[in-house]
């Protein structure tokens, strides 16, 4: 331990907050908490230590503390500086949005969607469900089941859903708020798990039409009964009480530790979720961090239950939120399935392919390799056009292996030779710098673009216009235009396919950027070609426009929608025209 550290650790107070480590750079490489700042900081450099906790201990040449008023204070604090700064020692679940919901319109003419808030107070909300598979499913049950609204603009006259019976037609029809008061409250009893008056139903439903002989309606009837059962049956058995919990276990084999959660709403199961991580430091506080970072884009329940006496308190304080160990009943049983779960998915690993490469490691050799210091955070530029049509760019981010989407950037490229990827290469590096250098933020550590010599002379000069000195390399291709490694600015060829580990991890960083550029030209061309498709169709004004965008994701979904489907967005005549005007394309 060095002088300063020592003079350091003697001033720490006796009180809670976050603590900063720092390397030679003054980079902050990671961010904890404590209860008591003194005692948890002088722990790291008074105690032996092991593995990358002792990486990062030697690693640090100083450290910054922010005193809090409280542990959960802390906690908050804790996760904010861990997503802003992306320290390389912090161990983080991977970026996730928000569970989505079922939100159902209240009032007259209501109507179901999937959302990623619960805050809209003209909506009823159900879930969280754990994927938006689980939510759409749900859905297109729910609308099979019950007669929703199913149009996005209310049509003229009823349309196919009407005459089928699963839609009671508010175009055409005054309909009773009572009406649709009792409705709601049907589909609320059947999210909550009272499905038997349904399956009585559609087994009604189902003899009728086998004994009319109409068997082709009989099937139809099977299918929903079949899908009722088949959504619902693991949630009715799960049912507990009513509440809203999450059930947490958690396993660690060798270095891994393995955390998995059971999402209960209104006591019905919703689902399950599995993470896995590098152990750092004290399993306890690490288990406490990934649940912090958990609910960050989480919503918090009523009630935790975790397989640790030992974090209940330190949850419930932090959480402020009901946290028990149970000991026997129901819960006990489902809490012992929770860590079965977290056993599977951990074993599952470690019989396909360890967590991952040790990326820092790999991130230390290309370094090494490359002669700099270890990129720890590194963007790549990539270029899509076809035949000069909307050229884009596209950069990606990757901070200690891993990609943080939300450093992800797109490019509209502006110059006059869009066929030019030099040109273009140095314009969005030019632009994506210089707005680095305006907003005083940070600079990566090395820049890769996908491309040889060209590409890279185009970055070198707009990264010299802006007078910085950040590291450039491209990814190498063979004759048959096959990555086969790295290529610097002095031309050096390095062959990297005698080492795949770090082969591997920059093919999935081009990977990244590859797919980013392609899905943005794709979306592009997609819009571009709607607009010569929609814009001299009669009342089809940018409204319409905007509404046959968001339901059909490309032009190609859009040439499959039947003319039925296109009536229900739009008036029956401009969907004539345009059904007409897409079957030509089609020939």
């Amino acid at each position: 331990m060095t002088e300063h550290l020592e003079k350091r650790i003697h001033t720490l107070p006796d009180k809670p907050g976050v603590y900063l480590m720092k390397d030679l750079h003054n980079t902050i490489i990671y961010v904890g908490k404590a209860k008591d700042l003194s005692k948890r900081v002088s722990q790291y450099f008074t105690r032996p230590q092991s593995g990358k906790v002792q990486a990062m201990v030697f690693n640090t040449v100083t450290f910054d503390t922010i005193i809090t008023h409280t542990e959960k204070e802390a906690l908050i604090l804790e996760m904010n500086l861990i997503h802003q700064h992306y320290p390389r020692y912090n161990i983080l679940l991977k970026e996730g949005s928000h569970y989505p919901y079922i939100a159902l319109r209240k009032g007259p003419d209501p109507y179901l969607k999937i959302v990623r808030q619960n805050h809209d107070k003209k909506y009823y909300y159900f879930g969280p469900y754990p994927n938006a598979r689980s939510a759409y499913r749900m859905t297109g049950l729910l609308n099979k089941i019950f007669p929703l609204r199913k149009c996005n603009i209310m049509p003229k006259a009823a349309c196919l859903y009407f005459h089928i019976g699963q839609c009671l037609a508010p175009c055409i029809n005054d309909i009773k708020e009572e009406v649709y008061t009792a409705l709601a409250n049907e589909i609320e009893r059947f999210l909550k798990g009272d499905v038997q008056e349904k399956v009585k139903e559609y087994k009604d439903k189902m003899e009728q039409a086998s004994d009319a002989l109409n068997f082709e309606l009989a099937q139809e009837y099977k299918v929903i009964l079949e899908d009722i059962i088949h959504v619902t049956d693991k949630q009715n058995m799960e049912v507990i009480d009513k509440k809203d919990r999450d059930i947490f276990a958690f396993s660690t084999r060798e270095s891994y530790v393995s955390l998995a959660v059971f999402v209960f709403r209104q006591g019905v199961l919703l689902g399950k979720g599995s993470y896995i991580v590098e152990a750092f430091g004290e399993l306890e506080e690490q288990l406490l961090q990934l649940i912090g970072q958990y609910y960050r884009q989480k919503s918090i329940p009523e009630e935790i239950i975790i397989n640790n006496h030992f974090l209940v308190k330190a949850l419930q304080n932090q959480l402020e939120i009901p946290t028990h160990f149970v000991e026997k009943g129901r819960l006990f049983e489902l809490m012992n399935l929770v860590q079965e779960n977290a056993i599977q998915t951990l074993d599952d690993h470690f019989l396909t392919a360890r967590l991952d490469d040790d990326k820092l490691g790999l991130l230390t050799s290309l370094g090494q390799l490359i002669q700099v210091t270890t990129p720890y955070h590194i963007d790549m530029f990539d270029n899509s056009h076809l035949q000069g049509s909307e050229p884009v760019g596209a950069m990606v981010s990757f901070i200690n292996g891993e990609p943080v989407k939300k450093l992800y950037r797109k490019f509209h490229i502006q110059s006059k030779n869009k066929q030019d990827d030099a040109s273009s290469m140095e314009e969005i590096i030019s632009r994506r710098y210089a707005r680095i250098q305006k907003e005083n933020d940070k600079l990566p550590d090395l820049i890769i673009v996908d491309g040889g010599q060209l590409q890279l002379r185009a970055a070198k000069k707009a990264l010299d216009k802006l007078s910085l000195n950040v590291p450039v390399i491209g990814l190498f291709k063979n004759e048959k235009h096959q990555t086969k490694g790295i290529v610097t600015l002095e031309g050096e060829i390095i062959d990297l396919t005698q080492t795949p580990s770090l082969f591997f991890f920059l093919i999935r960083v081009q990977d990244e950027v590859h797919r980013f550029a392609i899905t943005f030209h794709k979306q592009l061309r997609s819009k571009a070609m709607s607009r010569s498709i929609f814009d001299d169709i009669t009342g089809l004004g940018p409204n319409r426009q905007s509404l046959l965008n968001q339901r059909y994701a490309s032009i190609d979904m859009l040439k499959k929608a039947s003319l039925e489907e296109l009536a229900q967005l739009i008036p029956k005549t401009v969907a004539e025209t345009l059904y007409k005007k897409l079957a030509n394309l089609k020939s």
